[in-house]
Parts: C-alpha cells; sequence; structure tokens
C-alpha cells in the first residue's frame, strides 16, 4: 500500500508542479481562449479555459519536436475531421497528457492488484494511441454523414441546374436548402472560393482534397472532365444522380447480406446457452434428484 501512497503523492505532485509553470503565463493562453470563443459564439467555461490553458501550454513547448513532414500530414487530417484550426503540437499535448494518466491509472491499478509493475508500459502506450484513435473515429463520423446526404444534395443541384440556373448559383440553392451537416459546410467553403475568384475546376479539386472521400472523389473528377470536354452539365448531374442512388442501393443490400453473419456470433454466444438451459435444465436436475 505503501507504494500505492508514494505514486498517488508522486502523480499529484507532477501535477501540482505542472500547473504552477502554467500560471507564470496565463495571460497569453487565456486571451486566446476567449479569442477563439468570441469568433466562434459559444460560452467557454472555466474548465475549457483551464483546458485549453494547458493543452495550449504543452503544445508550445512541443513545437521544436514536430517535424514539417508531421505538421502537414496531421493538419491535412484535422482539415478532413473538420476542425482545420487544431495544431499538431496541441494533439501531441493530447498524446501526452493521456499518456500520463492512463500510465498513472496502469500503475495504481497494477499496484493494487499486486501485479509486476512493467505491465504498466501498455497503459502509457494505450493513452498515447488513444488520440489517434479519436482522430480516425472522427473522420470516419464525418464521412459517414457526407456519404448519406451526398445523394440528396446531388438531386438538388441536378433539379437547379436544369430549372436554368449556372453553376455557382445551383451550389448557392444547395447550401440554402440543403440539410445541415458537414457537406453543407464543405459546399458553402467552395461557395466562397468561386466567389473569390477561384475557377470552377480548382474549388472542385479543393474540395475533394479537403474531404478524400471516395464517393465525392469519383463524383469531382466526373465534373472536372465534363467542364473540360464541354458537355452539358445537367446531364452529367443526372448520370451522376442515377449512379449515386443505384450505389446507396447497393450498400444498403450489402449490409441486410452481412447482418445475418453477424447475429451468428451473439446468437450463438448468449441466445443458444440460455435455450439450452431452459429446456433441458429441469430434466438434468430431475435425473440428478
Amino acid at each position: 500500500m505503501s507504494t500505492y501512497v508514494f505514486y498517488t503523492v508522486l502523480a499529484f505532485s507532477g501535477l501540482a508542479a505542472f500547473l504552477l509553470v502554467l500560471s507564470l503565463y496565463p495571460e497569453k493562453f487565456l486571451a486566446k481562449a476567449r479569442a477563439e470563443a468570441e469568433l466562434s459564439g459559444e460560452k467557454m467555461s472555466a474548465g475549457k479555459i483551464a483546458g485549453g490553458l494547458i493543452v495550449g501550454r504543452l503544445g508550445d513547448l512541443n513545437r521544436p519536436l514536430v517535424s514539417k513532414s508531421f505538421r502537414t500530414r496531421m493538419t491535412q487530417r484535422f482539415v478532413t475531421m473538420g476542425n482545420p484550426g487544431m495544431r499538431a503540437e496541441d494533439f501531441i499535448a493530447y498524446q501526452e497528457l493521456c499518456a500520463l494518466m492512463f500510465g498513472l491509472l496502469g500503475l495504481m491499478s497494477l499496484n493494487l492488484l499486486e501485479k509486476p509493475l512493467i505491465w504498466s508500459s501498455l497503459f502509457f502506450v494505450l493513452g498515447f494511441l488513444l488520440p489517434f484513435i479519436w482522430l480516425r473515429d472522427q473522420i470516419k463520423k464525418r464521412h459517414h454523414k457526407i456519404a448519406r446526404a451526398l445523394p440528396y444534395s446531388i438531386d438538388l443541384l441536378t433539379l437547379s441546374v436544369e430549372a436554368g440556373l449556372d453553376f455557382q448559383a445551383a451550389i448557392a440553392k444547395v447550401v440554402e436548402k440543403g440539410q445541415p451537416g458537414p457537406l453543407r459546410e464543405e459546399l458553402s467553403i467552395m461557395l466562397g472560393e468561386i466567389r473569390l475568384g477561384k475557377t470552377r475546376e480548382q474549388s472542385l479539386r479543393n474540395l475533394s482534397d479537403r474531404v478524400r472521400l471516395p464517393q465525392l472523389t469519383s463524383f469531382v473528377s466526373n465534373l472536372v472532365q465534363a467542364d473540360r470536354m464541354g458537355t452539358s452539365l445537367g446531364k452529367v448531374l443526372r448520370i451522376q444522380s442515377t449512379q449515386m442512388r443505384i450505389e446507396r442501393t447497393q450498400r444498403a443490400e450489402k449490409l441486410a447480406n452481412e447482418a445475418p453473419v453477424k447475429m451468428l456470433f451473439p446468437l450463438v454466444l448468449c441466445i443458444f446457452p440460455t435455450v439450452f438451459m431452459i429446456l433441458f435444465g429441469p430434466i438434468i436436475y430431475r435425473l440428478m434428484g
């Protein structure tokens, strides 16, 4: 138990020392957190400001450790996730904090169970990898939302173009009437780029590079090719809309066919033993009696 107390005191001492170092430069990070809150219109609590203070300070300390290639790769992932303002050094700060918390949790748990403390390194590794798992999960969720909203937006875009609107006005109509979500946000960014003077092809390429979704990339490639060859935009959009609807139906049928296979394991593991206990339990009990 003395080792448990030692690690607990060590953890709280390290946390107190860390907060003391952060308190030496508070104004810069508090001003930054408040400015970000005013820009986003979000009311930040004291806990969020304190969290931003800790992560911001750690991120600044990690800045010499971030290479240019890692920064570029992580910036692209943050854009794909929908949070382009996040910094690579702040992400490393999240990794360090998660590794510290999971490592201390592992030390305390293994000490209580009287297990070798060397296994606590696995907790450190798990905590360090947890932000990467979270980032990948956020990207998958955003891709899923975009994939679900894409057929509806293409249908609305097709109707707008066939009604006589040009591409820019049709995109504006989709942004105005479309379903709220990440796809609407990305189309709004693309519309802003077109209004600022970028060409249609360049804005579409930027949209594809930001989202990095295969369905959207294929759609953008077909639009760019049609624009270069002078093909009617309404006809291309109608073909894309029909193809997208067929792919959605095929994807639904695939998931429906996979459902029985996925249900087999919980069925065998949970339901069958219960049924056997109810059917044969009384018989076995009577035979034993």
